[in-house]
């Protein structure tokens, strides 16, 4: 453990780290963790429910994960595969490619984040189909480069002070459960919704100048919400029908996060042209990928989407033995069961408690909207003190548009651990509901 304490560590780091770099949430600094176990360097003790943002699928310091990594960086950390082939790479390509959700020759691409695989989308998407536009949907993160950054819509501090940002990207509405009418059935609304995403093909956007399509099946950061599958086969159909890409991002939600492998396996009869993948495709590791029909990704040349790092040989061997752990630990298996026992719990507290709303779970993947029990909307101020209350009891546990209690949870984590984070958050509710729980000082300066 440090000789400094949190506070002292952050302290520091304050006077050197910019504000723009970090969502703010509680004044830890993690020192090292193990399984779905993070410790501060304080040596406090914390449940994740959380797994990096969805980036450690199958655990903290996995032993096989550690051994790949170990046994690579003794051999060579790193020579660009800009130029050459190395062989862990040269092994994932195959291995990757083959788990896409795709029919016929699939081609992959690497980056080093979530945020460039989805610009390379952009890239293949109009490189392929000769078309500029295009179409994301509002409540999105599809990362933080200035592509990427285009295309997300989760906060407005994602495009203030920084435009004019990437031309040619154009948002449609997503169909959040939070915009249905009181009295509209899941068809009108299905169809409403449908009706405002074609609105801008009748008025200003030609639909044979559209290169792509690009949806989170399940939205991540916009409040780990599923697109309701009538509206998915509709926009699925409108981009068959008028030669325009369906590209999908998996960055959050793909390597077995909801049960499958990819989150579009929700959706049967969908198959994307091309998919973005991240964050646990390496248990964490900077790596990411583009994977895509392969006329669509040999339709560039060389050069078009390198990166002196990407692919490199200590990530690719991470990546290689994160597909071993999901596949040698059924963690798709594990992730359905675990996800219906959440699922249960948060079920049971919402019956218990009018301040529950929503309870949306998709294997290990769930968002639970706090309420405010008069009025049905979302309560900001009651989910700070939730959280932070949580957090006092030993879990880590964050908040999404500002009244959504985000609980992905890595894959990994035992049934012991979970009944523990279950304790802890059944005491938070139950305080407050009495009454009990103070807002955090700083509780203005937390979360997105």
């Amino acid at each position: 453990m440090s000789e400094e304490s949190n506070r002292q560590i952050l302290e520091k780091e304050q006077a050197a780290f910019a504000t723009a770099a970090r969502i703010k949430y509680y004044d830890i600094v993690i020192d090292h963790g193990h399984g779905a176990i993070i410790t501060d360097v304080e040596g406090n003790d914390y449940i994740d429910l959380l797994a990096s943002a969805s980036s450690t699928n199958t655990g903290h310091a996995h032993p096989k994960v550690v051994k790949a990594i170990q046994d690579q960086a003794a051999k060579i950390i790193q020579y660009t595969p800009a130029y050459f082939a190395n062989s862990q790479a040269a092994r994932l390509a195959p291995r990757l490619a083959a788990l896409a959700p795709m029919s016929g020759p699939v081609e992959v691409a690497w980056g080093n984040s979530g945020s460039d695989a989805n610009d390379a989308i952009i890239k293949f998407a109009r490189a392929y189909t000769g078309r500029s536009y295009m179409v994301s949907f509002t409540g999105a993160y599809h990362g933080s480069t200035f592509g990427s950054i285009t295309l997300s819509s989760v906060t407005l501090n994602m495009s203030r002070k920084m435009g004019p940002l990437l031309p040619g990207v154009v948002k449609a509405p997503f169909p959040s459960p939070w915009d249905r009418l009181p009295a509209e059935s899941e068809g009108q609304f299905v169809d409403r919704m449908f009706a405002a995403f074609k609105q801008p093909f009748e008025t200003y956007l030609p639909a044979e100048e559209t290169a792509a399509i690009l949806i989170e099946p399940i939205q991540g950061d916009g409040g780990i919400v599923k697109t309701p599958p009538a509206f998915m086969q509709k926009i699925y159909d409108f981009a068959k029908e008028h030669g325009i890409l369906f590209a999908i991002d998996e960055v959050n939600q793909g390597m077995g996060r909801t049960g499958k492998w990819w989150s579009i396996q929700n959706f049967p009869g969908i198959e994307p042209d091309l998919m973005s993948v991240g964050k646990s495709l390496a248990s964490g590791m900077p790596l990411s990928a583009i994977v895509g029909r392969k006329e669509i990704m040999e339709s560039l040349g060389s050069a078009a989407n390198i990166y002196t790092t990407a692919g490199n040989p200590v990530t690719t061997a991470a990546a290689n033995a994160t597909l071993d752990v999901i596949k040698d630990e059924h963690l798709l298996e594990r992730s359905t069961r675990l996800g219906k026992k959440a699922a249960d719990f948060f079920n049971q507290e919402k019956a218990k408690y009018d301040f529950i709303g929503d309870v949306r779970m998709y294997g290990l993947d769930g968002g639970i909207d706090i309420v405010d029990p008069a009025t049905g909307k979302g309560d900001v101020v009651a989910t700070a003190k939730l959280m932070y209350r949580i957090f006092e009891l030993g879990a880590i546990i964050i908040s999404l548009r500002g009244s959504i209690l985000r609980f992905q949870p890595p894959l990994v984590i035992t049934d012991d651990q979970l009944d523990q984070a279950f304790g802890m958050i059944d005491q938070a509710f139950s305080e407050l509901a009495a009454g009990k729980l103070d807002l955090p000082s700083n509780a203005d300066e937390l979360g997105w």
